[in-house]
């Protein structure tokens, strides 16, 4: 057992309440030490000080009982179990099509905000990717970190090549701890607009049982055009156009997603005005096994409180049973 510590610090401002009362109960007995006077009535100066010192007493223990006293007692140790989870956000130029309100890639880290909202106890990663890939944020419980990271994924992270959803699913695949016995899961969040072949063949090489990968399209099958901007990636300056001089129509392409929410044991659903897709994912991945991934230490307290409370009120209520001794 520890020393004395407070846990309602911030109670500090009602102990005006008891010194109030205690300033009041002085200035009555001061009034009353008059009137006895007056009356010619001799009261020990002993009793005087010994009352006055109770009640002083009494109102101190009553005001550290407001702060909440209690004394540390030991720690209990929290195993809390979750999924390893990486979220693979598709951050190419093809994303700021607006066929989704108000366009893919803010819809995109929508339904991530709505995944976070969802989980408990689960650790959650970011890999954005279109060219190249990289893990922007390592797996964490933390989701307010994680929300902060997740705001400020654009799609001028990665590169402006090709996008390659097959060297995202490896980065994340190769990054997760095979010791651990639960499910891993991958979570990809993209148009499906892949030029290259790779992702299909990247997930069939990972020899891994137990991870599970689900993906989300965002888009339309009618597409829209991709928009370009100025330098300072602000003003809109037009739409891209091919070699042809032709405006590039980008459009959801479900098929690759599918195949791969299939070859991963997983799960496809296209992106919804109500988002529903979330529900669905939770849901999921609800059903998986999980790891003991963290163990928390808590500190254990015993209120003490009351023992201050009561010696308090006793002292008070002395210092007005004591009985008077008068003198000659």
């Amino acid at each position: 057992m520890n020393g004395l510590e407070f846990s309602n610090t911030s109670n500090f401002i009602y102990a005006v309440i008891p010194l109030a009362c205690l300033v009041v109960m002085i200035l009555a007995a001061r009034k009353r030490d008059r009137i006895i006077r007056a009356l010619k009535i001799n009261i020990g100066i002993r009793f005087r000080i010994l009352r006055t010192a109770l009640m002083i007493a009494g109102m101190i223990l009553m005001c550290i009982a407001l702060l909440g006293p209690q004394v540390f007692v030991g720690y209990t140790d929290i195993q809390s179990e979750g999924l390893n989870i990486y979220v693979l956000i598709d951050t190419s130029k093809s994303m700021l099509v607006q066929d989704v309100e108000p366009d893919r890639i803010t819809r995109a880290k929508r339904i991530t905000k709505a995944v976070l909202d969802r989980l408990d106890g689960d650790r959650i990663g970011f890999i954005p990717f279109s060219s190249d890939a990289y893990i922007q944020m390592p797996l964490t419980s933390d989701y307010e970190m994680a929300r902060m990271f997740l705001d400020v994924i654009d799609t001028n992270m990665t590169g402006t090549g090709s996008t390659d959803i097959g060297s995202a699913v490896r980065l994340a695949a190769g990054s997760f701890d095979k010791n651990l016995s639960g499910n891993r899961v991958i979570i990809i969040l993209s148009d499906g607009e892949e030029h290259r072949t790779s992702s299909l063949d990247a997930v069939r090489e990972i020899k891994d049982d137990k991870l599970r990968i689900y993906t989300i399209g965002i888009g339309t099958t009618e597409g829209g055009f991709v928009p370009e901007f100025d330098s300072s990636n602000t003003l809109m300056i037009g739409y891209k156009m091919d070699s042809n001089l032709e405006t590039v129509v980008s459009r959801l392409r479900p098929e690759l997603l599918k195949k791969l929410a299939a070859a991963g044991n997983g799960a496809y659903w296209q992106a919804t005005a109500d988002g529903v897709e979330a529900d669905h994912l939770a849901r999921e991945i609800s059903k998986l096994k999980r790891d003991a991934i963290e163990v928390k230490r808590i500190r254990n307290y015993e209120q003490v409180y009351q023992y201050f409370l009561g010696a308090g009120l006793l002292f008070v209520l002395a210092s007005y049973l004591l009985p008077e001794r008068r003198t000659a």
